[in-house]
């Protein structure tokens, strides 16, 4: 069976989950494991930059394509036996707009593979569970739509006063227990390993929920919210909907 007969292959199983999650919200999902499979590995390994930084290892993405097959193959193995062990993260920290850096933890290459092809299967839940205004670590739904989004929103409603905010150190202190608990509505496999997707998890349960209900039970005019991971902005018609001392007056 050849690349792209797989990936279809790939996609059809993939979609199978997304039916289900769709059809049975209550569904706890207890088989994901077999679903990484090395086509998948392949295909995460192929969306990967070239040029990415390199991890704790040092492994390049050239380097590992040189013995891809193999390589593949051993970190399948080591996924479904229980032998694989994600390695540290090597932690570099980008500036911000106000002075304050951003904290960046580089993943070692196969770490990525694995996150990715985790995200894959977490995705094809998630994505029948997460909110319109969630943006970030989600297919189609980078920073430029969460900008477009936001634009046409500021333009079409009615938005006369701003927030933007973001969840201070959010990666660094998220709490763990609560996201397994939070994890555990929909993934009865422990065994899937943790990936970027999971802090959209978690703000689904402990932000976009709430703020959802807020806005259609206690909102006395028009809101929007758009979040991209730990950032978002929330557009209010009326002050007394907003802090009045986190508000920025659009006029």
């Amino acid at each position: 069976m050849g690349r792209a007969q797989n990936r279809a292959a790939m996609s059809q199983a993939l979609e199978r989950i997304r039916e289900a999650a769709k059809e049975r919200k209550k569904e706890r999902f207890t088989a994901l494991l077999h679903h990484i499979n090395i086509d998948l590995l392949d295909e995460a390994f192929c969306e990967l930059k070239e040029n990415a930084a390199a991890g704790v290892d040092g492994l390049t993405w050239r380097e590992y394509e040189q013995n891809l097959e193999s390589n593949l193959e051993g970190l399948h193995a080591r996924i479904h036996r229980g032998a694989y062990r994600a390695l540290p993260s090597r932690r570099v920290y980008i500036p911000k707009p106000d002075g304050r850096r951003r904290p960046l933890a580089v993943a070692a290459l196969e770490d990525k593979i694995v996150q990715r092809a985790t995200a894959a299967v977490l995705n094809a839940i998630y994505e029948e569970d997460f909110l319109g205004f969630s943006y970030g670590f989600r297919p189609g739904r980078g920073a430029h739509d969460a900008l477009d989004a936001l634009a046409v929103a500021l333009t079409s409603r009615k938005v006369n006063f701003v927030l933007d905010a973001d969840i201070w150190s959010f990666f660094d202190t998220v709490n763990h227990d609560w996201l397994i608990r939070f994890l555990e509505h929909r993934i009865g496999d422990r065994r899937i390993m943790i990936s970027p997707l999971l802090a959209n998890v978690y703000l689904h349960y402990v932000f976009d929920l709430w703020a959802e209900r807020w806005r259609r039970r206690e909102a006395t005019g028009d809101v929007i919210i758009v979040r991209y991971a730990d950032d978002f902005l929330v557009g209010f018609q009326h002050v007394a909907d907003a802090p009045q001392s986190q508000l920025t007056a659009l006029r």
